[in-house]
This record gives structure tokens, C-alpha cells and sequence, in this order.
């Protein structure tokens, strides 16, 4: 049956050049864009997997640059208080020189304490003048901020990190459980005795040999070992008519003994059990630290949690309650590709100024310079000396934390990332990106299927002439 109207073949033509050239077109443009998805109709379910990945993989790309570079503002940090420590040496040794005051000229201690004043300057320069992007980093301004602090009951407080999240702050509440103490033994005795006497006495610190000879004071007992009290770390008081010998030091780690050589008179030495013993240990503090029990080294108290990193040393008396509020401070870093708690991190620096380094019950650094109450010239070697080795480990504590926060927190990370960003693009690649080997087979045989349909178009428009020759 022939028809001239409604050309069926030329339809159908149509119909599969307009396929394959659809298909021919699709191809072309994932071959020219090098994606198998350029469009929503591509892939539905793939574009939407896709552009999640996408969106990973962006946010996986500036972590890793914002680790970068919370990796230079600690080495900036770092580097700069290298330089504190080596200043910090140089006073330590001029310090040592001035003690040696039997074979030192006055002026040559004056000249030694010019030195230290410089040094003392250049650690508060550094310390105000260190800066990464305009922000300073060591003069206190990335410290934390607390309030209500009891000075009484805590007498040196460290924060390190604190995670406040989307609080405004965060409330540290204390409670004493025991306190700390310090190993004591006691004498009651108001002479040593009618023999002579050879007690050693040692404590953590070190030991010293005293020969007491008959009838010696108890008091003098007492003046002979405070003599040496900075070496052997015993101290000794009256409190009535008993001598108590304690340690100068708190702790467990701390004790203090007093034991009569073979070669003297036997000597009865009680502990404050009134258990006859010739040796007594201290004390360490305990504490609980929101609800979470805490037992330090002596005065001092560590607690490193999720959310609060932190060290503080307490009154000896303490055994009550207290509480402050971390309102603020610190270094704030986003290193994962989420805005949540659990992928930013939050590390405090105390300022190094003069009058930071060194402690309460030290003094500070600024306490050594010309004028001070412990300076070279003013004869207190000794008091500085100990000013200068606090400040020396407190530098060294502090460039240790950062290092280890460098290298464990901030290169890690980034090589996590690094591993996430190759999996994950790797992955994105496998949905989105044009298969070119596929692509070109799928060109060659649209191409082919398109000049066929063109040709068989044209012959399927040729059929309906023939129904001329049935008009002749």
C-alpha cells in the first residue's frame, strides 16, 4: 500500500537521525567539557552525589590551607621565643659569673648587670613586638581570660586550651579534698642529750651529716640545718618546745629524714602520728575539677579534658571550695571542613613580659634588673638565679607545648586531609568526569548512525514519487 499524505518511513527516519544526532551532540559536549554530567539531566541521581562531593572537597582544600597557617603562626611563635630562651641563657650565665663576688670587682658585677638589663629589655621588646598579620603574639593578647579568680586559694593558674563551642564561657568549679603537705618529723627534746649526737638529715633535694656535740640546744639543731636549707631541702621551726623538721617541698615525692649514725648517741624522732620513725613523706594535693577527680604533684594540679586543658598551683592550705570563669582568649583554629567544636582547636599563650616570667613565690624577672629587690648588684645572686631558672623552663614548657601541638595536632591534621582531599576527589571524578575512551566509541558510532539516517531519510522522502507512474 503506498500513501503520499502521511510518509510512515520518513517518520521513522526522522525519528532515529533525531536520536542519533541527539546522542552525537551529548557526546561531543562531554568530550569538549571532559565531564560525563554537564547538566541535571545528564545524571540526576549522580549530580546531586556529585556536587556534595564537590562541596567536600572545597571545604577539605581551605582546611588544609587554615592548617597551613595556624603551622606558621606557631612557628612565628616559636621562633620567637627561641630567641627568649637564648637571651634567658646569657642572664643565667652573667648571674653565675656575679656569685663568684670574691674574684669580681664591684664594677665588673655593675658591667654584668648592664648586660642583664639589656637582656631583660630585649625579652619584653620581643615579647610586645612579636606578631603574625598584625596580631600580636606573645604579649598576653592570645592568653585567656578569666574572672573571679580566688589569689587565695589558687596561686598560680595556666590555662592551655579551652573548647567554650558557642558558650560565652565556661564555669571551673573546685573542690578540695585533701590538701597538700609537706614530710615532717618532730624533735621534743630541749637538748640533744647527755652524748654526743651525728644525725643526718636529708630530704629530695639532698643530705647533710651534723655533729651535735652533749648538752647542745635544740635550737641550735634548728640554726645548723636552716643554715643549709637551700641544699638539703629541710627546714626546721619551734612551735612550743617541739622542733618540727619538715621539707621545703610538697608531695608524695617530697620527704625528709632525720636518722642518728651509728657513730653518736641514738636519737627518738617522731612523725606527727607520734609514730617513732626516722623518715616521713608529704602529701600530694586532691581536688575535683567539674566533678572530675584530680590528684596533683604536691601544690600543683594538671587536667587536660576535651574541653579544658589547664595547670594551677594551690594555696597549702586548701581544702575548700572555689571557682573562676574562662571568659575568652586564645588562638581559635578551624582545621576541619565543618564549623563544629569537634574540628576547631583553641590554644592559649601567656604573655613572656619581664614581670610574667617567674612566679609568686619567686618573683619575676623584672625583680632582677637595676633597682630591683633581687639584682646582681644588690647582691641577691641567689634569689635571681632562681627567678631565671623558672623563667628558663616556663619558656621551655611553653615552646615544647607548641611543638608538640605543631607537629602532633596541626601536620597530622594536615596529612589527614591531604589523604581525605585524594579519596574524595578520586571518588567525585569517578561520577562526574567523561570516560574518553567510551566517549570516543560513542562519537564514532553516532557519527555513523547519523550519516546512515541522513541517507535513509533521503531515500524514505524519494518512496512517495512513486505513485507517478501509477498516473501515467
Amino acid at each position: 500500500m503506498v500513501r503520499i499524505n502521511t510518509n510512515i518511513p520518513s517518520l521513522t527516519a526522522q525519528v532515529n537521525l533525531a536520536r542519533s544526532s541527539r546522542d552525537m551532540n551529548s557526546t561531543l559536549q562531554r568530550l569538549s567539557s571532559g565531564l560525563r554530567i554537564n547538566r541535571g539531566a545528564d545524571d540526576p541521581a549522580g549530580l546531586i552525589a556529585s556536587e556534595t562531593l564537590r562541596s567536600e572537597i572545597a571545604s577539605i582544600e581551605r582546611a588544609i590551607g587554615n592548617t597551613q597557617r595556624a603551622s606558621n603562626v606557631i612557628a612565628t611563635t616559636e621562633a620567637s621565643l627561641a630567641e627568649v630562651a637564648n637571651l634567658l641563657v646569657d642572664i643565667k650565665g652573667l648571674t653565675i659569673e656575679a656569685a663568684n663576688a670574691g674574684a669580681l670587682s664591684t664594677e665588673e658585677i655593675r658591667a654584668n648587670q648592664l648586660q642583664v638589663d639589656s637582656a631583660v629589655d630585649s625579652i619584653t621588646r620581643i615579647a610586645n613586638s612579636t606578631a603574625f598579620a598584625g596580631q600580636k603574639l606573645l604579649n598576653g593578647n592570645l592568653a585567656y581570660q578569666t574572672s573571679a579568680v580566688a589569689t587565695s586559694a589558687i596561686t598560680a593558674l595556666n590555662i592551655q586550651a579551652v573548647q567554650l563551642g558557642d558558650a560565652n564561657f565556661l564555669n571551673v568549679n573546685i573542690s578540695g579534698i585533701t590538701s597538700a603537705e609537706k614530710g615532717e618529723l618532730l624533735l621534743s627534746a630541749s637538748t640533744v642529750g647527755a652524748a654526743s649526737v651525728v644525725l643526718e638529715i636529708a630530704s629530695n633535694r639532698g643530705g647533710e651529716v651534723f655533729n651535735f656535740i652533749s648538752s647542745y640546744q635544740t635550737s641550735n639543731v634548728r640554726d645548723a640545718i636552716n643554715a643549709v636549707s637551700d641544699s638539703t631541702g629541710v627546714s626546721a621551726v619551734f612551735s612550743g618546745s617541739i622542733l618540727k623538721i619538715t621539707s621545703v617541698d610538697y608531695g608524695t615525692d617530697s620527704f625528709v629524714s632525720v636518722r642518728a649514725l651509728p657513730s653518736g648517741a641514738a636519737m627518738a624522732v617522731e612523725d606527727t602520728a607520734g609514730t617513732t620513725t626516722q623518715r616521713d613523706e608529704g602529701a600530694d594535693i586532691q581536688v575535683a575539677i567539674n566533678g572530675v577527680a584530680t590528684t596533683g604533684v604536691g601544690r600543683d594540679v594538671t587536667l587536660n579534658t576535651n574541653s579544658l586543658d589547664m595547670n594551677m598551683t594551690f594555696d597549702a592550705a586548701f581544702v575548700s571550695t572555689t571557682s573562676f570563669q574562662v571568659t575568652g582568649g586564645g588562638f581559635l583554629f578551624q582545621l576541619g571542613p565543618h564549623i563544629t567544636t569537634q574540628e576547631q582547636v583553641n590554644i592559649g599563650v601567656q604573655s613572656i613580659v619581664a614581670s610574667r616570667l617567674g612566679s609568686v613565690e619567686n618573683g619575676f624577672l623584672n625583680e632582677i634588673v637595676t633597682g630591683g629587690s633581687k639584682s646582681l648588684v644588690a647582691g641577691q645572686t641567689r634569689s635571681a638565679g632562681n627567678i631565671i631558672e623558672e623563667a628558663i623552663q616556663q619558656v621551655a614548657v611553653l615552646r615544647g607545648r607548641l611543638g608538640a601541638f605543631e607537629r602532633n595536632t596541626l601536620d597530622t591534621n594536615a596529612n589527614a586531609l591531604r589523604i581525605s582531599l585524594e579519596n574524595i576527589t578520586a571518588s567525585e571524578s569517578s561520577i562526574r568526569d567523561a570516560d574518553f575512551a567510551a566517549e570516543t566509541a560513542a562519537l564514532t558510532r553516532s557519527q555513523i548512525l547519523v550519516n546512515a539516517g541522513t541517507s535513509v531519510l533521503a531515500l524514505s522522502n524519494q518512496s512517495p514519487q512513486s505513485v507517478l507512474a501509477l498516473l501515467q
